[in-house]
């Protein structure tokens, strides 16, 4: 094997640990919220793009909507969601993050933010606009793969 393609495969193992020790990571923020990991990632997402239909969430997430409703539930119980309904169109109702809980998150997973200053403190703008590339472009990657795989008919 060439020292390029022991590399590369270097470069496959540590993402397959990142990702999974990421799930790690939201689950255990999540247990310390009472929250499931999958709770986190939904959380997350509402809160990156903002107010969000369900609709809309179901099927860029691909979340059947049964699941999405109990998730959505214990999010909204515990203070971390609002379903505003629309005030031209009941029927109409978007999904909100609320910031009242957003420090305990903060909080948890500071010492991960923490450990990604560390680790950038010595890298030049241009070894991280590196980074931050290869990384969206992965997570592009993901997306289209998982999309590809997942059943036609959902």
């Amino acid at each position: 094997m060439s020292d390029r393609s022991a590399l590369m495969q270097e470069v496959r193992l540590a993402l397959r640990s990142l990702g999974a020790q990421l799930g790690r990571l939201n689950g255990a923020v999540g247990a310390a919220v009472e929250l499931k990991g999958t709770d986190i990632e939904l959380l997350d997402h509402i809160g990156r793009v903002g107010p969000v239909s369900p609709s809309e969430l179901a099927t860029g997430l691909h979340i059947h909507p049964a699941t999405l409703t109990g998730i959505l539930d214990r999010l909204e119980a515990g203070g971390w969601v609002v379903r505003e309904r629309s005030s031209t169109d009941r029927r109409k109702v978007s999904l909100k993050a609320l910031r009242a809980r957003a420090p305990e998150l903060v909080r948890l997973y500071s010492p991960m933010n923490t450990a990604i200053t560390k680790a950038c403190a010595d890298l030049t703008a241009e070894q991280l606009v590196t980074i931050r590339d290869f990384l969206r472009t992965m997570s592009e990657a993901a997306t289209l793969v998982a999309d590809e795989l997942r059943p036609h008919d959902e």
